[in-house]
């Protein structure tokens, strides 16, 4: 096995998402995964479709559950705690999302697993932690809706609006693999291992980044804007003559090159929009005139036009245009990992890459 975790091995007691996106960003990575499944269940996701794949898996557990083993183990009977344990002997990283407290009355707990294997990186991976938020279901929309970006998601205040996709399970899950490698650092120095917990809701409150900073640096409290930037303008989508083109300026400059190729170039020194804090303060009446001119072309005439001076915009594309994009662009989007298609490990490295050495595991018998 190569890469740059090549001789890590990894118990995944997780199920869902963000905990086996954890995983397999670290099978890509070299590590060995043995995947911990219900018997004749196994992880929720094997049974979440359609779309189902022309092998019977669901597209969903085939997402993050590449370059892993599995076995299916009861960890509900002492010989199954006991299979478990005898894989954790040999592992250095344990991965799970049960809820806390439910592995501790089965043994197989943080602080009972350190007794007895003191160098194990075991990671916690929780909706709303172990704490007073331990009875909380540690669902993605639940954590949207309470974490408060549903409040800022969405075309208007009385339309809150969830993302397209589970995003706070795929930033935990990104989160825990940081805090795995980082404890693997600290273990390799000191022979320590330790206990890695990151909550579904801590996660998203670092990823609302400047919209939670304004509560907490200013008192200010961020409102539903659309798809409109609550800092910069122009940065929304604009109506063309055919389909919607993005348009995100950042700075007076790219300003300047925009309003001059839509053949309204003093709008660059008007008072109102000569800085992006008055272009801010005038975002209706900007929007007004930007669209006025945009309506006289399409999308793709104005972004070669605006891509030509710098002025950074694009289309919306659906998904399958996006891969097309990437693949255009030579950025290998899609990999085959075992004869089943996926989308590639976004690291890359000179030295050691991401391998794709298996597709997704069957569900094994006990």
């Amino acid at each position: 096995m190569t890469g740059p975790l090549a001789g890590v091995v990894v118990a995944d007691l997780s199920r869902v998402l963000a905990g086996p996106y954890a995983t397999m960003m670290l099978a890509d990575l070299g590590a060995e995964v043995i995947k911990i499944e219900r018997p004749g269940v196994g992880d929720d996701t094997r049974a979440w479709g359609p779309p189902y794949a022309d092998n019977g898996q669901s597209t969903y557990f085939q997402a993050v559950n590449r370059n892993k083993t599995s076995r299916a183990i009861d960890l509900t009977s002492v010989e199954g705690q006991e299979k478990v344990r005898q894989i954790i002997e040999r592992a250095d990283v344990l991965v799970e999302n049960y809820k806390p407290g439910a592995l501790e009355r089965l043994g197989l707990g943080y602080a009972d697993l350190h007794a007895r294997f003191p160098s194990l990186i075991y990671c916690s991976i929780t909706g709303f932690g172990s704490d007073r938020g331990a009875d909380l279901p540690g669902y993605d929309l639940l954590v949207q809706a309470m974490g408060g970006l549903m409040s800022i998601t969405g075309p208007g205040p009385d339309e809150p609006t969830k993302a397209g996709v589970a995003v706070v399970d795929v930033i935990t899950g990104l989160h825990a693999t940081v805090g795995i490698l980082a404890a693997l650092r600290h273990r390799d120095a000191t022979g320590e291992g330790q206990h890695v917990e990151v909550s579904l809701l801590t996660s998203l409150l670092s990823a609302l980044v400047n919209q939670a900073s304004s509560v907490v640096g200013a008192g200010v409290v961020p409102q539903i804007m659309g798809n409109e930037h609550p800092s910069i303008t122009p940065y929304a989508v604009y109506r063309t003559a055919d389909r919607p083109i993005v348009l995100a300026v950042g700075n007076d400059r790219q300003f300047a090159a925009l309003v001059d190729v839509l053949g309204v170039a003093e709008l660059a020194v008007d008072d109102r929009f000569a800085t992006n804090p008055a272009r801010v303060s005038h975002r209706e009446e900007l929007t007004a005139l930007l669209e006025q001119r945009l309506k006289g072309a399409g999308a793709d005439h104005w972004q070669d036009r605006l891509h030509a001076v710098g002025v950074p915009c694009g289309p919306i594309n659906d998904i399958e245009q996006a891969i097309d994009l990437a693949q255009r662009l030579g950025l290998q989007p899609v990999v085959d990992a075992g004869g089943v298609p996926g989308i590639t490990n976004p690291i890359g490295f000179s030295a050691t890459p991401a391998t794709y050495r298996s597709g997704p595991p069957d569900l094994p018998t006990e």
